[in-house]
């Protein structure tokens, strides 16, 4: 009997799915240029990667989330280390200042083809376990933070959103701000750019040096001593 997925497990596994497929050659990516295959690729291997070893529930692509258990609650992403970035469904304006609401496994790697082989590696650079906690907008949280710090009123903090284009109206706008006035903040580590779906982009998170809890730095250049 397969043992059930845990967050532990599940971060143990990314790290030695890292290690072992960065050392594989892959036929079917060879001069393959679309992100989004390569993403779709990945993602299903390391689903089914999973499933050999756990008792693990894998979503669909309606439930938009890849590993929807509630103990578990993650997405996983993958993308290329020239433009660490992706979409993510768009439920909620507050989801830029108080997160995602589900933990992010975010594979980013360097693809190198090879004329001799027509084969491709895929040497992941960066593997990093974000908790839904730290899944907002970097500049967003940090800014209002600094707001309330200094007394921001709400009128303060409504025109802020207005100014950022918070894709909310009037009314959602004036209860997100009662929110913010009564609420931890905690910092976010993603852009999240506003658009039909949000646009998650990595960058700060693949160039972290430093300890932040909730982020779990599992393949890195810079990881922590």
């Amino acid at each position: 009997m397969l043992q059930k997925l845990t967050k532990e497990n599940l971060i143990k596994e990314a790290q030695l799915f890292c290690v072992e497929q960065s050392k594989f050659h892959h036929k079917e990516l060879y001069g393959v240029t679309d992100g989004k295959a390569v993403g779709t690729l990945i993602e299903q291997k390391f689903q089914s990667y999973l499933k050999l070893k756990y008792d693990v529930t894998i979503g669909s692509s309606a439930k938009g989330i890849d590993l929807p258990s509630e103990d578990i609650m993650t997405d996983i992403k993958v993308t290329s280390n020239k433009q660490p970035q992706s979409s993510s469904p768009f439920r909620d304006a507050k989801q830029k200042i108080f997160g995602l609401g589900y933990n992010l496994l975010v594979f980013v790697y360097d693809k190198i083809d090879d004329p001799t082989s027509r084969t491709s590696q895929l040497n992941f650079v960066s593997c990093s376990f974000v908790s839904k906690e730290r899944t907002a907008d970097f500049t967003t949280t940090s800014i209002l933070n600094e707001m309330k710090r200094v007394g921001a009123n709400e009128s303060d903090i409504i025109a802020f959103l207005e100014g950022i284009k918070l894709p909310a109206d009037e009314i959602a706008l004036k209860q997100i701000a009662e929110m913010i006035l009564t609420k931890e903040i905690l910092i976010g580590y993603l852009t999240i750019s506003n658009a039909l779906q949000w646009r998650l982009q990595y960058a700060r998170i693949r160039d972290l040096k430093n300890d932040i809890p909730g982020i779990d730095k599992i393949i890195s250049y810079n990881k922590p001593d």
